[in-house]
């Protein structure tokens, strides 16, 4: 079924529409993943020019034998979605006509169970996008945190009600094995409330990826440098996955039209069809919003 195919873009048709792509201009997929947004705005681009980020060094090498045919039209570039005004201000473009930023993990980081990101085997509790720069592994916050910082952090970044509960047996086990050793723990620690959608560890093992990357942090960073890369009447489109992060993006795009540097294009969030939910079950919990960089 096509729903198992790796590497699918979530809400492709929907990016491509509000992007609203032109065929000589400059844009910006500031989380390429394996590329297949970035494939799908290239083949759009005649004399026009796409920036590929990623701060995952494997993702961009996967990225890159995708988007091979489309020669000097991209430019790929290691680097985290935060420095992306460094980035673009580097390779001597004044401003872009628009950027993505899809915040999900990509199915090749999930499916490739070394990187720690899944509990479907069992592997090293690592998680971090950038094995090289980044020092705070999942290792480090199951193992040496406290029971109090683990499960502010569940609770905080997850919204997992059952944190105190986690975390206490989390500590009570140590030291924590893997990934599978991890996934056992949690959902042994919560409580089971009628029929269960997600595996009982899907809200401890978000909370921890999002800590080891410094996702919050990262998204804040990259939602106030992002409007000024931007030509006027130029289009900033994010997909989000969970709520604290579309929530960060809604409020940024309201502060950004009280200023007068935006204007919110989508008053009600974009999510995928039925079409998508069955053949990707991995889009369900995407949010489309886009915002157009204001006249100056």
């Amino acid at each position: 079924m096509k729903g198992n195919l790796p590497h699918t873009p979530v809400l492709l048709d929907e990016v491509l529409e509000w992007l609203r792509i032109k065929p000589e201009g400059s844009y910006v997929d500031a989380t390429a993943g394996a590329g297949g947004h970035s494939a799908a705005i290239a083949a759009r681009l005649t004399c026009g020019r796409l920036i590929s980020l990623d701060r995952d060094a494997q993702a961009l090498e996967l990225a890159k034998s995708r988007l091979l045919g489309f020669g000097t039209k991209v430019t790929l570039v290691q680097a985290a979605f935060s420095r992306i005004a460094e980035v673009v201000h580097e390779l001597g473009i004044p401003m872009v006509d628009g950027v993505l930023a899809d915040l999900g993990v990509s199915s090749m980081q999930l499916d490739r169970g070394e990187r720690g990101f899944s509990f479907r085997e069992a592997a090293a509790l690592d998680m971090r996008m950038d094995a090289v720069n980044d020092e705070l592994t999942a290792d480090e916050i199951v193992n040496q945190w406290s029971e109090n910082e683990i499960a502010d952090l569940l609770y905080r970044e997850a919204d997992e009600h059952d944190s105190r509960r986690i975390a206490k047996m989390i500590v009570r086990a140590r030291p924590i094995r893997d990934t599978a050793h991890l996934a056992t723990i949690v959902a042994g620690a919560r409580k089971q409330w009628g029929r269960q959608r997600l595996h009982p560890a899907t809200k401890t093992f978000l909370a921890l990826r999002i800590a080891v990357n410094r996702e919050m942090e990262e998204l804040g960073q990259f939602l106030s440098r992002t409007p000024t890369t931007i030509v006027p009447g130029g289009r900033l489109v994010i997909l989000t996955y969970h709520s604290r992060e579309d929530r960060m993006v809604k409020q940024a795009f309201q502060a950004g039209e009280r200023e007068g540097v935006l204007r919110v294009l989508t008053r009600h969030v974009v999510v995928p069809g039925e079409k998508e939910l069955f053949e990707n079950p991995r889009s369900r919990s995407a949010k489309l919003r886009c915002a157009e960089r204001a006249a100056a």
